[in-house]
């Protein structure tokens, strides 16, 4: 039993999903910085408004000058299929900030329909009705 709820209390200690971190991005919550690791070619496909860029490669050299230090550090990379939030979350660990992964990545974002920034502007898509029911929440 004490294991189990080890397991879940550090996942909840390093992991969020889009809609805690939309809320967050909205509200403004400070000494938030959400970071999208990915490659620029996927940076300019769409990113979460508001997020900085810095590949998974580059942390460990740029983060200092990017992010200031003891910054709370929400990374996230194309989805849940894929562990390049998870390698970058683990850098800024390193580097000795808060962090955590935001589980779903950018593909739930999207998904989910929250709006994305690319050369276009700001748009959305409309939520898929798999991951987020329309008019309600899941309530959780």
């Amino acid at each position: 039993m004490t294991s189990a709820i080890e397991h879940f209390s550090n996942r909840l200690r390093y992991e969020t999903d889009v809609s805690d971190v939309h809320h967050d991005l909205e509200a403004g919550t400070p000494g938030v910085v959400v970071v999208d690791s990915r490659s620029t070619e996927s940076w300019d496909q769409g990113r979460l408004p508001g997020a900085v860029h810095l590949p998974t490669r580059e942390i460990a050299a740029r983060a200092a000058e990017l992010i200031p230090a003891g910054t709370s550090v929400i990374t996230y990379c194309w989805g849940p299929g894929c562990n390049g939030a998870t390698r970058a979350a683990l850098e800024f660990a390193r580097l000795g900030y808060p962090v955590k992964e935001m589980i779903g990545g950018y593909e739930y974002w999207v998904r989910e329909g929250f709006p994305v920034r690319s050369a276009a502007g700001d748009h959305s898509r409309p939520a898929d009705e798999l991951t987020a029911p329309a008019g309600v929440t899941c309530g959780c």
